[in-house]
């Protein structure tokens, strides 16, 4: 028999186990909301102190952005689940998940994307023309006030293609945790076909897989193109 023939009998199998799926793609989702925001939260103002920083900061945090772009994914959470001392905290019985777990999920992918989301941030600030700065401080603004006032919420905005990818890769990269035993959708698939008698099911659980992810991403590039139409500068580039 062909091993890549797809049977009925194996897409009945994964119709059958069709909720224990979607809590993986919950994980999923949880997963890369929670390492998105970290990246976020950290991400920005390292951008910001590559901008506008000066001295040993400046260095120290465009150096870790060097080191956390350049290490890869699953390394980088390995080290984290087994080098850090995270305390056990229990389990999430809704998912199946071990929150120690997950917790050092979203620290590996949460700090690796927050070293791309500061050169997303970064291209965003100096995009922006210096006559940006020159007409806030004229007006009466602070320096510190043109930034925040003038300069941030603009760069936010011409962030979100740049975003955007950013997403694809860090839900592309969740499935790097079942490296760590994290219950998230590609670690609850491989859970599926390994069972005794399942061995032909792989392609229809990689299948059915695979179409989550392109759903999932598509639904959040076409809802960030719609926020990147409406949040759009007016009058163009500069």
């Amino acid at each position: 028999m062909d091993p890549l023939a797809l049977q009925a009998g194996d897409w009945q199998f994964v119709l059958a186990n069709w909720q224990y799926l979607v809590l993986g793609t919950a994980v999923t989702i949880l997963l890369t909301a929670s390492s998105l925001a970290l990246g976020f939260l950290a991400g920005f103002p390292a951008g910001a102190i590559e901008v506008y920083g000066s001295g040993r900061l400046r260095s120290a945090v465009s150096t870790a952005g060097v080191v956390l772009r350049g290490t890869p994914i699953v390394v980088l959470m390995v080290l984290v689940h087994f080098g850090l001392p995270i305390p056990r905290l229990g389990t999430l019985p809704a998912l199946d998940v071990q929150l120690e777990v997950f917790l050092a999920a979203t620290l590996a992918l949460g700090l690796r994307s927050a070293a791309y989301q500061a050169q997303v941030f970064r291209g965003a600030i100096q995009s922006l023309s210096e006559g940006q700065m020159e007409a806030a401080r004229s007006v009466g603004l602070t320096r510190r006030q043109a930034i925040r006032h003038v300069v941030f919420p603009q760069a936010v905005r011409r962030s979100i293609p740049g975003f955007q990818n950013e997403f694809t890769i860090v839900l592309k990269d969740t499935s790097v945790a079942f490296a760590i035993g994290l219950a998230e959708l590609l670690t609850r698939a491989e859970n599926l076909y390994l069972q005794p008698g399942q061995g032909t099911a792989v392609m229809e659980v990689i299948i059915a897989i695979s179409a989550i992810y392109f759903v999932l991403t598509f639904a959040t590039n076409r809802t960030l193109d719609y926020l990147e139409e409406l949040y759009a500068i007016p009058g163009g580039t500069e």
